[in-house]
């Protein structure tokens, strides 16, 4: 029997999917190689289903012999381990994103002389329809909830993007450009207790209440789908904190971060020019481990806020810290700067990569804003966050047409430089036509 490769998805099974196993059958026996999450996630967004799921499904359809992963949007790996006689793949990859790929397996199949098939793409077949359907049916919160995690695994960062109304979780859900080829957009929302409070017009000293900031999530998680990380200021009191993580989990949340601070909160970036005072470490890991007692699920995230750089105390006792956070449970560690430059954040990550049994390393760079993702990449960074970026940037647009209309005394000055066009605002929202 002939070798057949076939390399696919197969997120969302479709007609589309199984004729291409119906035609690779024909010429042999089909080996189908199931792209990974990470590979998947190197170009488009983080597939529906996890691999293990989706190779369960693609394992069963009838005429597939054996289901192998391949690890990265290359063929070449799998190809010249199998060594197959025919590569069977749909004809739509010649311009694209894949292009490049496609000319690749054609060189590595000539050094056995292997072939390249190519079959008409079945047409009426959208994958993106396929998945703006799934998004309008929503999702479940476990879903939502474990979906962090997953991007951790599959992506070399994970790019969260502040969120304060429904609105605003709807730009984070759908805003996407395309980067040389590549699909790219934001992973999840930060609903942060900055953006929360001011767009309430209160201060950001924690006196928003709990279940004022769960309408927040319940407003965002009713019109998107992504994962949402939840600035829980200080957590309050452990026995509080408790009931922080269970109400937060049962939602859907897929994380928690607590910053190391006591007694009455005062935004971070004020640095030391405000009184603000550092728990300690012991009281700081006594919380973190009555909230991991309380979650049900392995999903749920509690990631410590390490505000020693903040505080003038520096690294070494940030790292100090870490370890023992960490070793309370912690699943994730954020260090937060109020310089304009990162080379204390630098120090802190290079220090961090020599602790035994480190987490997931989180970074805000509001201060230190003209650091590039590739950077936090290479210093071991794993999430990324833009704390208050949406709101921030709503506020002046929003003072320019309210000083507009007062010095036209008409709305037309202001309608033309800077609102979106009524027919477009009123269209914006599904369901509004």
């Amino acid at each position: 029997m002939k070798k057949i490769y076939v390399a696919m998805s197969a997120d969302l099974i479709h007609p589309g999917h199984i004729n291409i196993i119906e035609q690779a059958r024909q010429y042999g026996e089909v080996t189908i190689g199931l792209l990974t999450d990470k590979a998947i996630a190197s170009y488009k967004r983080l597939p529906f289903l996890a691999y293990e799921q989706r190779k369960a499904v693609v394992a069963n359809i009838k005429g597939v012999k054996d289901v192998i992963p391949q690890e990265t949007l290359d063929y070449v790996p799998n190809l010249k381990r199998i060594r197959p006689d025919f590569v069977i793949h749909g004809d739509d990859w010649k311009k694209g994103v894949q292009s490049e790929t496609r000319q690749r397996v054609i060189l590595v199949l000539k050094e056995w002389g292997g072939k390249l098939i190519e079959i008409p793409y079945t047409k009426d077949i959208s994958s993106t329809k396929l998945n703006n359907a799934i998004k309008e049916v929503g999702t479940t919160p476990g879903l939502r909830m474990s979906r962090l995690k997953r991007l951790l695994d599959a992506k070399p960062i994970v790019r969260i993007l502040e969120v304060h109304n429904g609105l605003s979780g709807l730009i984070v859900e759908n805003v996407k450009i395309r980067k040389n080829t590549i699909e790219q957009e934001f992973d999840g929302m930060w609903l942060s207790s900055l953006a929360d409070s001011l767009a309430k017009g209160k201060p950001d000293i924690e006196c928003v209440d709990l279940t004022s900031r769960l309408n927040t999530i319940n407003e965002v998680m009713e019109v998107t789908t992504k994962p949402i990380i939840f600035d829980g200021d200080t957590g309050g009191i452990p026995e509080h904190f408790v009931f922080y993580v269970k109400t937060l989990e049962r939602l859907g949340v897929s994380a928690i971060i607590i910053e190391d601070k006591t007694g009455l909160k005062k935004n971070s970036l004020f640095g030391t020019d405000v009184f603000q005072v550092q728990d300690s470490i012991k009281s700081f890991s006594y919380k973190i481990s009555k909230g991991k007692k309380a979650q049900i699920t392995n999903d749920f995230m509690i990631i410590a806020r390490i505000e020693s750089m903040i505080l003038g105390k520096g690294v070494n006792d940030a790292i100090n810290r870490a370890k023992a956070y960490i070793d309370a449970g912690a699943d994730g560690i954020m260090i937060h700067s109020s310089k304009k430059d990162p080379d204390e954040i630098f120090n802190f990550c290079d220090k961090y990569s020599k602790i035994r049994g480190r987490v997931p390393l989180v970074a805000v760079p509001t201060t230190y804003c003209a650091i590039k993702e590739n950077s936090l990449i290479n210093a071991g960074v794993n999430i990324v966050i833009y704390g208050n970026h949406l709101l921030r940037s709503a506020y002046p647009a929003m003072v320019k047409t309210a000083e507009s209309i007062l010095t036209h005394s008409r709305s037309y000055e202001a309608s033309s430089k800077y609102c979106t066009p009524v027919n477009e605002i009123i269209t914006l929202i599904p369901g509004s036509k």
